[in-house]
């Protein structure tokens, strides 16, 4: 580590980028683009890779077939193109110092036409080879010296090579870490105690963070990366153990009455008998109502597993006590499908239900606010909605179940919205906030391993397999020059009285020439309508569209009034038409892996018996492109396809870390780092087991730094 100069200046985690030396105003810009707004910032962004880099000699010292490093000075250089090719060629230079003459070639590398030009001071690390008896180096690395007398570095070392960009060089952003390290590091405070990390046999954090920047060895960035990734995993895992023991020691729900009499009346309702995953399922819950802690469980079930009867059984436990149970979905055609099953399943029951969207009711006049006044009061049972349930408008009289559907299309603090939602919220006597038993569901299967991450605050159910009379789907990838056939072949379902979806990625032709170049809803729709779909009738939905004329449109089609709908994602999820047995995606490399698996749940939802057929009509040009192809087309099995799309994407998109609340993870890697999560989640849980929101003196750095790197990602600001 670089000795720190005289009279140094006060250079702090929280310093702005500016007080380093060599860091101007126009510098800083640079390094906001890579969001690096402080020294802390700067400490954190680690090396992508490390580069063994010889050590530095002269020209002349340079041996043949070796790695060398040299530096000198640009004495020509030349493009030459290559004969009838275009912008293929070579750029080629000379370099010279007080030794010798070293020549440099590099291949279909015309951008270095403005980069390397006479007169410039370089150091070049590659192969050397013997080329008319001078030393030449063949695309060998390269970077430009700003200060070329600097003492050359005689020894070999491990380079750190960061994330830039092509006005700030990974070597610039070496340079100023190396500045920073000296004044930041003597005075980092470790936050996990000492005799943990000697258990663990991990460094200080002042010293990971050294042999990440400036390690002397593999090894020493191996250790340093293991202790940094532990440290992230920790603190997630400690945000999520503390959440549970809040739930636990502060917050209070009601206890609701459940008698087999009621699991009996309840069971009435459903058009058929619940399946052994679901009956499995209801049991568990049904058993956390009737507790006082609150319950926060998942239900993850694949596309058409039957979730909507779980979640009504639970409100409906709710309306047995004479209490109120709300359903939270995260779009209004959602919102109205649900609304539309429980309507059909609580047909003649005495159980009041109300819908509350953004549009319905209106937002203005006395429908709207009767309809508050009544949910206020306790008059209705069941309130369906949207975000709009979120309002500080809406209040409820006692408010006992939330359901959440798609949760992760909710912000964490908007998953806890409702807790304050009731009329009468004030601690009880025992000192504890009040509030409703949640149940959080999702269509999106989740990998065990982001389980651990995402979710490891709820208790997770499960529903595997699909609901009698479901069959699988067949599922077929095509390129584009198969259309005709693939839409002569729909017409052949539609004769059978089948119906279909048409998914297209825009609504129109408008838009940048990228986005005319895509099929479209209403260009697709008569394309279908004249060539392909004559005597059958051809309908559209879009997000455009108002509530009333997509409602009306979809209630066409679920009786069978419009045989073929083409749409965009907005049927991605909460459309429910048993005959419609076709599908087929436009563009389908354009969509993700979650997306294009949840659009096929769309079709294969009757019990006619009838074989459902998805067609991903797709030209993909990328490799990611083509893996979520072939993983679509190989599998109808969601929780495989929930594997696969972390595989592709990553953790850091699987959700999305602001829908999710997931804190963002710079080093640690899901599913790589899996043991070192299970390490995290045991030592998390019995930190938190011996001082539930680590106020005791030894925890107050560890809370702090929680507090402040994943209060708010987390949901943990109410938290202790």
């Amino acid at each position: 580590m670089p000795e720190a100069k005289d009279n140094p200046p006060a250079i702090r985690l929280a310093s702005k980028m500016t007080d380093l030396p060599g860091v101007g105003k126009a510098r800083a810009r640079l390094f906001a683009r890579l969001d690096i707004q402080s020294v802390s910032d700067l400490l954190r962004h680690l090396p992508m890779r490390y580069e063994q880099q010889a050590g530095e000699g002269g020209i002349g010292e340079l041996k043949t077939e070796s790695i060398g490093t040299a530096r000198g000075t640009v004495q020509n250089a030349r493009w030459v193109a290559s004969q009838g090719y275009g912008r293929k060629g070579r750029f080629e230079a000379t370099l010279v110092d007080d030794t010798g003459t070293l020549s440099l070639t590099w291949f279909n590398a015309g951008y270095l036409r403005e980069k390397i030009h006479p007169g410039i001071n370089l150091r070049v690390q590659g192969k050397v080879k013997l080329f008319n008896n001078y030393p030449q180096m063949v695309n060998p690395k390269w970077e430009p010296l700003d200060d070329p007398d600097a003492t050359p570095t005689k020894d070999e070392r491990l380079r750190p090579v960061y994330p830039a960009t092509e006005d700030l060089p990974s070597t610039v952003i070496e340079k100023t870490v190396a500045e920073a390290l000296p004044h930041v590091l003597p005075g980092l405070d470790d936050p996990l105690p000492a005799e943990l990390l000697k258990h663990h046999e991990m460094p200080a954090l002042a010293k990971a963070f050294e042999m990440a920047h400036q390690p002397e060895s593999r090894d020493d960035a191996g250790v340093a990366r293991r202790r940094l990734a532990f440290n992230e995993l920790l603190l997630l895992q400690l945000g999520i153990a503390m959440k549970r023991a809040y739930v636990h020691e502060r917050l209070a729900a009601p206890s609701l009455m459940f008698t087999p009499a009621i699991d009996k009346h309840i069971r009435a309702r459903f058009p058929f008998k619940l399946t052994e995953a679901q009956d499995k399922v209801v049991r568990a819950i049904a058993e956390d109502l009737t507790k006082p802690t609150p319950m926060n469980r998942l239900l993850q079930g694949d596309v058409g597993a039957g979730k909507t009867v779980i979640a009504l059984y639970a409100l409906l436990v709710a309306v047995a006590d004479r209490q109120q149970g709300v359903l939270l979905a995260p779009t209004e055609l959602l919102a109205e499908q649900h609304f539309a099953s429980i309507t059909r399943m609580l047909e003649g029951a005495n159980v009041s239900t109300a819908l509350l969207t953004s549009a319905q009711p209106p937002k203005t006049g006395g429908e709207r606010k009767l309809l508050l006044d009544r949910i206020s009061n306790g008059e209705v049972d069941i309130v369906v909605g949207t975000h709009a349930l979120l309002s500080d408008h809406v209040k409820f009289h006692n408010l006992a179940v939330a359901v959440i559907d798609e949760q992760h299309r909710f912000g964490v603090m908007q998953r806890a919205a409702f807790r304050d939602s009731n009329r009468h919220n004030e601690p009880g006597p025992d000192g504890k906030r009040h509030v409703p038993h949640h149940l959080v569901m999702t269509a999106t299967p989740i990998p065990r391993t982001l389980s651990l991450t995402l979710f490891g605050d709820l208790d997770i159910s499960t529903l595997l397999g699909l609901p009698p009379g479901r069959t699988p789907i067949t599922n077929r990838v095509v390129r584009p020059t198969q259309s005709d056939e693939v839409y002569r072949y729909l017409r052949t379902r539609l004769e059978r009285g089948e119906q279909a979806y048409v998914v297209v990625p825009a609504i129109d032709a408008v838009g940048n020439e990228s986005s005319k170049q895509l099929t479209n809803v209403r260009d697709h729709a008569k394309l279908l309508q004249d060539k392909f779909c004559r005597g059958f009738k051809v309908a559209t939905v879009h997000g455009q569209l108002k509530r009333e004329s997509r409602e009306k449109i979809m209630k066409k089609f679920r009786d069978g009034d419009i045989h073929v709908l083409v749409a965009t994602t907005v049927i991605e999820v909460g459309v429910d038409v048993p005959n419609a047995t076709v599908m087929i995606v436009e563009h389908a490399e354009r969509f993700g892996l979650a997306q294009l698996h949840q659009l096929r749940g769309r079709v294969g939802r009757g019990d006619h018996g009838r074989r459902s057929l998805c067609v991903f009509i797709s030209d993909p040009t990328t490799e990611e492109a083509n893996d979520r192809l072939d993983a679509i087309a190989a599998t109808n099995d969601g929780f495989v396809i929930a594997e696969r799309d972390l595989e592709i994407r990553g953790m850091g998109d699987f959700f999305g870390t602001r829908q999710s609340g997931l804190p963002p993870l710079r080093v640690a890697t899901i599913p790589g780092d899996m043991e070192l999560l299970q390490l995290a989640k045991r030592d998390a849980q019995a930190m938190v087991e011996k001082d539930p929101f680590l106020k005791a003196e030894d925890n107050k750095s560890l809370r702090k730094v929680l507090l402040q790197q994943y209060g708010e990602s987390m949901g943990l600001i109410d938290v202790g």
